[in-house]
């Protein structure tokens, strides 16, 4: 089993930052894929970024060049992270972090991101 946990989000105003992170413990030896996501209020869960062990990354096309995905793992975990640059509303949704292994997936309990003034 792998066990998340996420951090991150909140409020900002339109043109700003945030940055999420996710802490994954337990098999994590098995784990060959990690990615972010949301969901905005009445409309299915998106791909935004994904990134594989090796560190190649893909991003959905309304967040390339204002989102940047990392990893990093220290101690028995290992972390994934989502920085936030140029926010605007379009990005207000709950996000929620992924962990894939070949039996399935473990997500985030899932952060709220709101961009308003």
């Amino acid at each position: 089993q792998v066990q998340v946990v996420e951090s991150g989000g909140g409020l900002v105003q339109p043109g700003g930052s945030l940055r999420l992170s996710c802490a994954a413990s337990g098999r994590i030896f098995s784990i060959n894929g990690m990615g972010w996501y949301r969901q905005a209020p009445e409309k299915q869960r998106e791909l935004v970024a994904q990134i594989t062990v090796v560190g190649y990354t893909m991003y959905a096309d309304s967040v390339k060049g204002r989102f940047t995905i990392s990893r990093n793992s220290a101690k028995n975990t290992l972390y994934l992270h989502l920085q936030m640059n140029s926010l605007k509303p379009d990005d207000t949704a709950v996000y929620y972090c992924n962990y894939e292994d070949d039996s399935g997936g473990y997500w985030g309990q899932g952060t709220q991101v709101t961009v308003s003034s």
